[in-house]
């Protein structure tokens, strides 16, 4: 436990954490605007799982996202 903490801590770790969590946070929430998904996109909003629940998000949806772009 004190191994993470420390390496949290460590600005060489954590800022390009920090930028990761940002784009795929920003994709997700993009896209679930997009598809007018209101509750994913909340949930998107509040949890914070360094990008792991937004790549899930990202590849489950990405089939419909593509049909509905092809539509538009």
């Amino acid at each position: 436990m004190e191994f993470i903490q420390q390496a949290l801590t460590n600005p060489m770790i954590m800022y390009p954490l920090l930028i990761w969590s940002i784009f795929w946070k920003g994709l997700a929430l993009w896209r679930s605007a997009r598809m007018n998904h209101k509750g994913w996109f909340i949930a998107l909003l509040v949890i914070n799982t360094v990008g792991i629940f937004e790549i899930i998000y990202l590849a489950a949806t990405r089939e419909r996202y593509r049909f509905l772009e092809g539509l538009r």
